[in-house]
């Protein structure tokens, strides 16, 4: 059988197949191979599919309905009602991108997962595959699981990343917290594409009043699926201990200010350069409000005598006037 495969076998199907169905696409000598490939892919994990498979997201009258995988939900055995599977729910293309650059059938099945819940084009789906979006996800440090509902808790983890990408910003070397502030605000589409779905922006700069002192939060967010508050301190610098208080004490505003009765407790998160894991292990463990720490990187820093040197929007307006006239 394997000297079929390699002598000829797919373009001879390919034939036939174009002969026996004229009307329709899809019988390709590649396309062929990918099929073979699918099922190779997903096949060599039928006895794991168990462990590997967790949640997927489908949607029915424009109702997203959460599907618990109990051992067959994506695959049960092949030729059983294929169509009705969640997997076969995302365009074959999308599934040729995913066989071909996932490590493993976990890797895959989130891919699978992401693109249902988001609608993802082809493109997207590529941007976030190569952008490690999966290796990201969930790995942020944080103290959910101890403090907050299972089903919160497990949510929550799942839509910290680390590192966060700001490949979108462009920066000088010597950055300041309020400079990465603005940059991102006034990128607030792109941000909120890095942070994920459910994330509505609610402000920054969100004054808060404690005590005598009035207090400005970097930036608040309302996270849908969630049902609460998120704070976001952001941090130009490594992480300190002293971060987790500070960090504390908006979060137990927002809650004691802004928080409804149907919300669930605010959440918050710490976007730092860098952090030492064990440092923030032990802060975590200092306080009972639930709090994740992530990093962020991007690539593109200019040195500061050319971002000086770069003209303005004002007067790169005065000079398209000038050229009208």
């Amino acid at each position: 059988m394997e000297t079929a495969w390699g002598s000829g076998f797919f373009e001879q199907l390919s034939q036939d197949l174009l002969l026996e169905f004229p009307n329709l696409k899809g019988f390709s000598t590649s396309n062929l191979y990918y099929i073979k490939q699918f099922y190779l892919f997903y096949s060599q994990g039928l006895p794991n599919f168990q462990q590997v498979a967790g949640k997927i997201q489908s949607y029915n009258d424009n109702k997203s309905q959460v599907i618990e995988n109990k051992g067959d939900t994506i695959l049960r055995k092949l030729g059983d009602e294929l169509e009705n599977h969640p997997i076969f729910q995302i365009p074959w293309f999308h599934h040729v991108q995913i066989i071909t650059k996932c490590k493993s059938i976990k890797e895959a099945l989130f891919y699978v997962q992401k693109t249902i819940e988001n609608g993802w084009s082809r493109a997207v789906l590529m941007n976030f595959m190569e952008a490690g979006l999966f290796s990201a996800q969930g790995k942020a440090l944080n103290n959910f699981s101890r403090l907050l509902p299972e089903p919160q808790s497990d949510l929550a983890n799942q839509i910290l990343k680390d590192p966060y990408n700001f490949d979108f910003l462009t920066l000088t070397k010597d950055y300041k917290e309020k400079e990465l502030e603005d940059a991102l605000t006034d990128n607030i589409t792109k941000f909120l594409l890095e942070l994920g779905q459910g994330f509505a922006y609610v402000g920054r700069q969100i004054p808060v009043k404690i005590g005598k002192k009035e207090r400005f939060i970097d930036l608040l967010f309302y996270h849908l699926e969630l049902r609460c508050f998120v704070v976001i301190e952001l941090k130009a610098t490594d992480f300190e201990a002293e971060h987790i208080g500070k960090l504390g004490l908006y979060i137990s505003a927002i809650n004691h200010q802004r928080k409804k009765e149907t919300d669930n407790p605010t959440v918050g998160m710490i976007i730092c350069k860098t952090k030492d894991h064990v440092e923030v292990q032990y802060s975590l463990e200092t306080t009972n409000l639930p709090i994740g720490v992530s990093e962020y990187q991007f690539a593109k820093l200019l040195p500061d005598n050319l971002k000086s040197s770069l003209p303005s929007i004002e007067e790169l307006e005065a000079e398209l006037r000038k050229m009208e006239i």
